[in-house]
């Protein structure tokens, strides 16, 4: 038994809702309307189909690997250093996948509601926050997501029925008018996401149950309504050349808002659901960095060993002009993550086989030695 008790299949999605939706709900929208204009939910649909085959991988690793903490896992079978390469390389990459949430969502706060406030000070009081929980446990940042997350929801459908009055479902036709290269290309925006579903592995051992196939494909199909809602909602709201122009499409739908004549600018809602997305992510994400460096609930370890770098590279984030960070974040980004997920997946999958193949030769060993003793 974990000494930090154990979460629920459920719980889980409700993580991947808060911590992966974010990414879905608002990061790869402007990239997908760009490239694919009305046709970007077809991109999404066939990301989620195309990623389905690759679940099964995760299984596999997952059974291999016996639920044990990924890290102990990794020293037993290929050894300290191998296993100190993937894990510290992993590491890295979750403390800049955290860095670059946190610079967007900075700058969405600078160029929104915030505009005379430091961007420092703004990022030092959301470092904080977030460190506050990365230095709790798992149980914690399950019950805080699941509290703020219901309001999350509740705010998503209420923007959604309260802009069917303004929709125009006409933007979507006609369907495939620029072809399938598009369509594909697109493809590469949504995986991006949904590929992050590898890192539940380095969290398994706090799992009550096995994660199956039909678990990780309704997370999948959950991030795709996810997707989908925002990216349909601009097309349909403000047609599919204006929503491409837009730096944040899931924001811009909440200008629309109004209830009744009187009732208006209801965009402060998407305040909350941007913020706590983006607490509950980097929240999350360092504490998986953490776990993997052994060092979850040793407060003084997590402030001595990851505030300082996250802290540094936030801050180096930060001097890139904000042009320059929009156009890595929505493309170059994207892309060499989606090739980080694919490669450590396929690193742990060949683990997992090599694993397999050493335990399935110590077992034919075994004979052998008892008939020498005898």
């Amino acid at each position: 038994m974990n000494k930090f008790g154990q979460i629920s299949i459920l719980h889980v999605l409700f993580l991947v809702m808060t911590c992966i939706g974010l990414k879905n709900h608002v990061t790869i929208l402007p990239p997908i309307l760009d490239h694919v204009k009305r046709d970007g939910w077809a991109s999404v649909i066939l990301a989620a189909l195309l990623i389905l085959p690759w679940l099964f991988l995760i299984i596999y690793i997952q059974k291999k690997s016996n639920r044990q903490p990924l890290k102990h896992w990794l020293k037993e079978t290929i050894g300290n250093v191998g296993a100190s390469i993937i894990l510290y390389s992993t590491v890295i990459f979750l403390i800049i996948l955290s860095a670059f949430t946190m610079r967007e969502t900075i700058l969405w706060i600078s160029t929104t509601f915030l505009v005379q406030t430091p961007p420092l000070i703004l990022l030092s009081i959301y470092i904080i926050l977030c460190f506050l929980l990365v230095s709790t446990n798992i149980l914690t940042i399950v019950i805080v997501n699941a509290f703020v997350l219901f309001f999350v929801v509740v705010f998503g459908f209420f923007v959604a029925f309260a802009n069917l009055q303004v929709k125009d479902y006409g933007y979507l036709f006609p369907l495939f008018e620029n072809g399938f290269k598009p369509i594909a290309i697109g493809t590469i925006f949504p995986a991006s996401g949904f590929i992050e579903l590898i890192l539940l592995l380095f969290l398994q051992h706090y799992f009550k149950q096995k994660m199956k196939w039909n678990h990780l494909a309704g997370m999948v199909f959950v991030l795709m309504g996810l997707t989908l809602g925002p990216l349909i909602g601009a097309i349909t709201a403000f047609g599919p050349e204006e929503a491409a122009k837009q730096r944040y499409p899931a924001y811009e739908e909440w200008s629309l808002v109004t209830i009744g004549d009187f009732i208006e600018h209801m965009d402060f809602l998407s305040i909350y659901q941007w913020l706590t997305g983006t607490f509950i992510r980097v929240g999350l994400l360092l504490f998986i960095a953490a776990d993997i460096l052994d060092i979850t609930g040793n407060r003084k370890k997590i402030w001595s060993y990851l505030v300082p770098p996250f802290f540094i590279l936030s801050l180096i984030i930060f001097l890139l002009d904000d042009n320059l960070f929009i156009n890595l974040n929505s493309h170059g980004f994207l892309i060499a993550t989606l090739i980080f997920c694919i490669l450590l997946s396929l690193i742990l999958g060949a683990v997992a086989l090599f694993s397999g193949k050493k335990q399935k030769n110590s077992v034919q060993q075994r004979p052998r030695i008892n008939q020498k003793r005898k």
